[in-house]
């Protein structure tokens, strides 16, 4: 199915221009004049990529970005300027944009870009969506010997044997994915499909579809039939992570699926039969949700038929020197380096820690650890914040102070490479020149 683009430009002539330009690359393409008409079609109708320009009738797109991407943030959106406004440049990438470009010089760069943004647009739905077949995990790959993570441990291979439907608790990047994969991999289900799928990454009306498939000419753009993730799951396990933003609607029918396996493709009128197993796995108090009306209280206890809360990092402190030394041995192979080892006052700091984004979090700061290192990682190594941490009032923490530091760093380790500094703080070499113009930095 070809990639779909939405130009948003009040210019008739330019629209039309970029129009044919675009779609003679085999891209399909709708038009809008103003910001009132693009979000009616975004309700109506799913797209790879928005081209919009900076400033409409109705509205300034930098502003827009920011909305578009909290409402479809599988969604890329590049901006058209007809000035080379840096501030507005700045503003748009915090909103989430994925480049700017400016009007009519910039016109032989529309398809590589495009293109580029499309590939990130694919990347964010496989992130959202990740099917694995045979899975093989088991409960000994789980990093931890606290009294907590072992509690958890204990629960699911209990359970994992069972078809019983799972309620995965806790915050954010505390492990829910990998507890899943134990499960299923522990499981009889074990050598079919396991599916993940992150229900806070879709709209309510591309969820459904990717959850329960569609006829060919269910909606517009439906161009052929599409089996649904539920029926790719069957006879496995499915995981439908960030539960608690499933709209209620939704709610209801997989309730249903619950109950006796029954669902209808969008489009279809017939009854399909599927047999599944449903892990669910939220960091919100559904409790609370059922009380403000936005969960259903039937589906909860359909799902709550075991819960397992998983312990955030600051509660299994312990556990940091072994969940580190990990991720740095799985960076320092990625990067062709030697082996790479925490010095006492690294391991000092990373204890004291907050972790708000928990092992992720962690993850993260490792792997940044790994880029800028050689054999031991110091202090100095670490982000800013962790190494002030008794300092958090400090102006220096703001995430502006953050960033260039980090940026500052990273080129100083690719001794100012910027294609591979780029690479590395996983940014394009526009931003990065953007970054290093606004901060003035000395690459």
């Amino acid at each position: 199915m070809a990639s779909r683009i939405l130009i948003i430009d009040d210019e008739e002539k330019l629209r039309s221009l970029l129009s044919r330009i675009i779609s003679l690359e085999g891209f399909t393409v709708t038009q809008a004049g103003d910001l009132m008409s693009a979000s009616r079609i975004l309700q109506k109708e799913a797209f790879d990529v928005l081209l919009c320009d900076v400033k409409l009738p109705d509205g300034n797109g930098v502003d827009f970005v920011k909305e578009v991407k909290e409402k479809y943030p599988l969604t890329e959106v590049i901006l058209l300027t007809a000035y080379g406004n840096i501030p507005d440049g700045v503003q748009a990438m915090k909103n989430g944009a994925f480049d700017y470009l400016l009007k009519g010089d910039d016109n032989d760069k529309i398809i590589p870009l495009l293109n580029q943004a499309i590939n990130k647009s694919s990347q964010n739905k496989k992130a959202a969506i990740k099917i694995k077949n045979k899975s093989v995990s088991d409960f000994n790959e789980i990093i931890g010997n606290s009294t907590a993570i072992q509690q958890a441990i204990h629960i699911a291979q209990k359970i994992a044997a069972t078809d019983a439907t799972v309620l995965l608790l806790g915050e954010t990047g505390t492990g829910k994915e990998v507890f899943a994969h134990a499960i299923h991999g522990n499981s009889k289900r074990a050598s079919k499909a396991f599916v993940a799928v992150n229900c806070s990454a879709f709209t309510k009306e591309l969820l459904e579809s990717e959850l329960f498939g569609h006829l060919a000419g269910a909606f517009t753009g439906a161009a052929k039939e599409k089996k649904g993730l539920i029926e790719v799951a069957d006879g496995g396990t499915l995981l439908l992570d960030e539960i608690g933003e499933m709209n209620i609607e939704l709610q209801a029918k997989l309730l249903r699926v619950l109950e006796n396996g029954e669902f209808i493709k969008l489009g279809d009128t017939k009854i399909s039969k599927v047999d599944v197993r449903i892990i669910a796995a939220t960091n919100k108090d559904l409790k609370k949700s059922i009380e403000d009306g936005s969960f259903r209280e039937d589906l909860f206890y359909r799902l709550n038929v075991f819960s397992i809360h998983l312990p955030a990092l600051r509660e299994r402190l312990d556990d940091i020197p072994a969940l580190a030394n990990y991720f740095l041995d799985v960076y320092a192979a990625k990067e062709n380096k030697n082996a790479v080892q925490l010095s006492d006052d690294a391991i000092k700091l990373l204890k004291n820690y907050a972790w708000k984004g928990n092992i992720r979090e962690l993850r993260n700061v490792m792997e940044r650890a790994v880029i800028l290192a050689d054999d031991i990682i110091l202090p100095e190594h670490l982000p800013y914040e962790i190494q002030n941490q008794n300092n958090t009032a400090s102006n220096n923490l703001s995430l502006s102070n953050v960033e260039k530091n980090h940026i500052q760093k990273v080129l100083q380790y690719t001794r100012g490479n910027k294609t591979k500094a780029a690479e590395y703080l996983g940014i394009g070499l526009t931003t990065l020149y953007r970054k290093i113009e606004e901060y003035h930095l000395t690459p």
